[in-house]
């Protein structure tokens, strides 16, 4: 324990005071263009309805919509006391849900950030909300750290069904894009849409899948289908469908990210190593690339058929809680991370291999102490003596 005159020190091991610095220098960079929050952001997720959008949620009790390009802050939902921990919106509506530690979900109109339905029913935090318009009526599903998923319907308030099966926190909710089709209980085929897959993740390591059938009594929309899933030793912070595939993606608190595969009854063919606390993964389009984030504070690129690390973003000063994909030009450009962390910023990277490389470069002389400033005063100081292999190398490393 190291001395100290600093009251606020008086009870901080030196590793503590040591690694406080390190954050608070690190802080100060400017990669990934950060937009700061006032306070900690704990969910990201991008907004439906334009491609330079996102909505965050803040520790502080507020969610945000935010413009990436500006990083105005053009809509704040304000109401809940206690930290925000997951964000929603409606397929049909322009609604924001927003669930939080004070064991209930809020809403808003988008528009006018009025105050909508507040769903009581849980009795710990909400760690996820998801929206599913099914025919006849939208689905709002909420897990939370009492063990329990609710199914309410997202119009009224009403709570249509609660499912119980994990016997710890559910930590992360999706929807299989792909449905499930097939026969029926009583034999008959299923056409699509009759029938869909929700997946949970918990704290207890088990992803459980529940079918929900829309024309079942509303007491009864969903049941649970075995067998539980377990590809990870402990919990599970996130899940990621791909669209293209149906793959499952997977992050957990064990250092790894896995893809599950549709083919093969969802038995794990991938396996990335990010090492720590994974919180989030997302694959870009077509599956070309797997992007995880968490602890480490590092976003990293890896090649979607090969496993293997393509890149890694620095700029966090703290753990990164959630990742997004956006796509510029209304969704038809290029492909763009969008990372939201402890540090209470935002921060975007381009999904670029030679943007990656480029990157790596500069850390590479961060990490050296070699400044550009530093590689210029040896060019003055050597002047002309330099050959043209020695000028082509000083270009390199004075290259942004």
């Amino acid at each position: 324990m190291s001395q100290t005159t600093d009251p606020d020190r008086f009870f901080q091991t030196t590793d503590s005071i040591v690694e406080t610095a390190r954050k608070a220098k690190k802080s100060t960079n400017k990669h990934g263009s950060p937009i700061q929050l006032p306070s900690k952001i704990l969910a990201i997720i991008a907004d439906p309805a334009a491609s330079n959008r996102v909505y965050i949620a803040e520790a502080a009790g507020t969610a945000r919509r935010v413009e990436l390009d500006t990083g105005h802050k053009t809509h704040i939902f304000r109401g809940p006391t206690s930290p925000v921990t997951s964000l929603a919106t409606s397929l049909l509506h322009p609604t924001l849900y927003a669930g939080s530690w004070d064991k209930t979900i809020w809403s808003w109109d988008i528009p006018t950030r009025t105050m909508g339905i507040r769903f009581r029913g849980h009795s710990d935090f909400v760690k996820c909300v998801i929206t599913l318009p099914i025919p006849g009526i939208e689905l709002l599903i909420s897990g939370s750290s009492d063990a329990t998923i609710i199914l309410w319907n997202a119009t009224t308030g009403e709570k249509l069904q609660t499912l119980k099966g994990h016997s710890m926190g559910v930590l992360a909710l999706a929807i299989d894009p792909l449905g499930e089709y097939g026969n029926g209980d009583d034999g008959t085929e299923e056409a699509p849409g009759d029938t869909f897959v929700l997946f949970s993740a918990s704290s207890d390591r088990t992803i459980l899948r529940w079918r929900i059938k829309p024309l079942s009594p509303r007491s009864s929309l969903a049941t649970l289908l075995p067998p539980p899933l377990t590809p990870h030793e402990t919990s599970i912070y996130a899940l990621h469908f791909s669209p293209s595939s149906g793959d499952l993606y997977t992050a957990s608190a064990d250092g790894t990210a896995m893809r599950l595969s549709r083919e093969h009854d969802w038995i794990s063919d991938t396996t990335i190593q990010h090492g720590d606390y994974v919180r989030a993964v997302v694959v870009s389009v077509n599956e070309k690339y797997i992007i995880t984030a968490g602890r480490s504070e590092d976003v990293k690129v890896w090649d979607g058929a090969s496993g293997e690390l393509v890149g890694v973003w620095w700029g966090h000063s703290d753990e990164v809680m959630g990742v997004v994909i956006v796509r510029d030009r209304g969704g038809l450009g290029a492909e763009r991370i969008v990372s939201v962390g402890i540090d209470a910023t935002i921060r975007v990277w381009p999904l670029d291999e030679m943007e990656m490389q480029k990157a790596k470069l500069e850390r590479e002389r961060e990490e050296q102490g070699i400044e550009k400033e530093e590689v210029e005063a040896v060019g003055k100081e050597v002047g002309g003596s330099l050959t043209a292999e020695e000028e082509a190398e000083l270009a390199e490393l004075m290259d942004d």
